[in-house]
């Protein structure tokens, strides 16, 4: 009997396109009125869509997040300090310039639950949406379901934001050792617990929980599996999976074989896996999905100085030209504008300072050389970055080897938790001290 999944399974395929006959007998009614002209493979669970009726511009690659529907299946993952609304909107800007089309998750950086209830002014500064962001993606950290509840119906009753996602990933040591970020999901209890209570704040509205986690805390403790079917369980609308342990952090390389397992694990849940990690360039995107199984990408380190990135990735994965790597003059134009955009944000002068640890990223490759990265490393104004850069204005220059592996690197590291963290993973304890008032960590 054909199981009726929601629109999440909307999957890839690379012949969908191609190699498809114009009827078929496993079709059944159309299910999904966006796409009439999709039945259902032979599995049951994944539409197919028939070229001959399917318009060669729709993409057979999209993305349902529980009522958010997306034309393609990138998100920008949350990153401190980076995917502020400044470069939210550049990222915007660019696909919508380089493709003519918006058609991604753009996710706002990190907020910590009681931060966001207790109103702390940084915290409510990181909220900020530009009004062309629709939908609206906001990050919590969390450790408690109290907290967690409050912050998910702040969010609801005040129409701070369109979609939930909990962060469950963080590595660093100042969050592991209170038991928060990847530590978590150790605790099924509590985890499920902290799922739980945001799906019930939702409850009657469009907004979607969804949870980014890693693969467990290392090679002796992997919890994806479990917390993936709990998330699920609880009423996640989607779950989002880097490839490492906390203990990798960075280094070395994600296993897409754990993002593929995950995919298997929920398969019959209908609710769409995200793979997360070492995506670099848009054939890594479509490489993941070919390999996994999996219904969508999750871009971070690479996007860092590439916020053009998501204009490549979404023609690649719809199947058309990718966007050409931008020339050295016209990096100069995007990062003028992106601090241009900081300085909207939060005033010139805190803008200047942003834009410094930009800088490395955008110019990775570029033959401009060290006393120049040296002054813009030191700008404290736009007209000083201006100036700076004026001269490669016109530049053809193309970077070498832009789409290598970029950002946080590191090497793998003992994960520092509380005292007996590991001693019962059925513990609905809540950690103390863990939620941190600060956001964006």
């Amino acid at each position: 009997m054909l199981r009726p999944l929601p629109l999440s399974y909307m999957h890839h395929t690379s012949e969908c396109v191609e190699s498809l006959p114009q009827s078929s007998q496993n079709c059944a009614p159309p299910l999904y009125p966006r796409f009439p002209h999709c039945c259902l493979d032979n599995r049951g669970y994944a539409p197919i869509c028939h070229p001959t009726l399917l318009p060669r511009t729709m993409s057979c690659v999209t993305l349902a997040i529980g009522k958010i529907q997306l034309n393609s299946p990138v998100v920008l993952a949350p990153m401190a300090g980076v995917t502020n609304v400044a470069f939210r909107v550049l990222c915007r800007e660019q696909e919508i310039e380089k493709t003519g089309t918006v058609s991604g998750l753009y996710v706002c950086e990190m907020v910590t639950a009681r931060a966001l209830v207790e109103r702390n002014p940084k915290t409510m500064h990181m909220t900020t949406f530009d009004p062309q962001e629709d939908p609206r993606s906001l990050q919590l950290y969390t450790v408690d379901p109290e907290y967690t509840y409050k912050a998910a119906k702040m969010i609801v009753d005040e129409n701070l934001a369109d979609h939930i996602d909990m962060n469950f990933g963080c590595p660093v040591p100042k969050v592991t050792r209170r038991g928060g970020g990847s530590a978590l999901p150790y605790k099924r209890r509590l985890f499920g617990n902290i799922v739980a209570a945001a799906v019930k704040a939702t409850e009657g509205t469009d907004i979607p929980v969804t949870v980014k986690m890693r693969v467990g805390i290392d090679d002796e403790h992997h919890t994806h599996l479990d917390a993936g079917r709990i998330a699920v369980e609880e009423g996640a609308s989607a779950v989002a999976l880097h490839g490492r342990t906390a203990a990798q952090r960075y280094s070395g390389h994600a296993d897409w074989n754990e993002i593929a397992r995950l995919k298997e694990h929920l398969a019959d849940t209908g609710i769409p896996v995200l793979g997360n990690g070492d995506i670099f360039k848009a054939s890594d995107a479509h490489a993941m999905m070919e390999q996994t199984g999996c219904d969508g990408v999750v871009v971070g380190r690479g996007c860092l100085g590439r916020p053009w990135l998501f204009a490549e990735l979404s023609a690649h994965l719809r199947g058309e030209p990718v966007p050409s790597e931008p020339t050295l003059g016209e990096v100069t134009r995007i990062m003028t504008r992106h601090a241009e955009l900081l300085a909207q944000h939060e005033g010139e002068r805190q803008a200047s300072r942003d834009i410094r640890k930009h800088i490395g990223w955008y110019l990775r490759g570029f033959p401009v050389g060290g006393e120049v990265r040296a002054g813009l490393s030191r700008v404290n104004s736009l007209e000083d970055l201006r100036e700076l850069l004026a001269p490669w204005a016109d530049s053809p220059a193309l970077a070498d080897d832009a789409d290598g592996a970029r950002g946080r690197q590191g090497s793998p590291a003992k994960v520092v938790l509380p005292e007996g963290w590991l001693d019962d993973p059925e513990d609905a304890t809540v950690p103390e001290g863990a939620e941190l008032m600060h956001s964006g960590g």
